[in-house]
């Protein structure tokens, strides 16, 4: 082997090391926000209550996470045209991160004691919404703001 590919190879490591940097600032996205989206299916009836129970509760917590930095946004999203199988409401909350397992859990315990509620309460409450409201599923999606 020649000394010329010798140092060719001994380099190209270092070669790409520089360059990645470089290729990344180039690239043309930079992420952005997080946009959780829950979709739910409403009973007929129970349209009225659900609406009363987002614009109490749900808001409440809401309002709640956004004073304390924890979200920046939230929405209740209506399916206008809603085809076979989607959901009727979409429950949009958008947030800068995701917080780690320690964070989850003082979080947790902060809304424990805004609610003035034990799990066992809150999960019961979640429960009794069930009689007209199903949770069918939701989506992480993350922005990608174009530079």
């Amino acid at each position: 082997m020649s000394i010329a590919r010798l140092a060719a190879m001994a380099a190209a490591p270092v070669l790409l090391a520089v360059a990645a940097p470089a290729m990344a600032q180039n690239y043309p996205m930079e992420p952005g926000d997080y946009v959780e989206m829950s979709g739910l299916t409403i009973e007929d009836g129970g349209a009225y209550e659900y609406a009363t129970y987002l614009a109490g509760m749900w808001k409440q917590n809401q309002e709640f996470a956004k004073r304390r930095g924890w979200i920046k946004d939230y929405k209740v999203m209506m399916n206008v045209n809603k085809r076979v199988g989607e959901p009727d409401i979409y429950l949009v909350t958008t947030f800068s991160s995701m917080p780690d397992a320690a964070e989850d859990m003082r979080r947790q315990s902060a809304y424990r004691d805004m609610m003035k509620q034990s799990d066992a309460q809150m999960e019961a409450a979640s429960g009794d919404r069930a009689k007209y409201r199903k949770y069918v599923g939701s989506m992480l999606l993350r922005e990608m703001k174009l530079k």
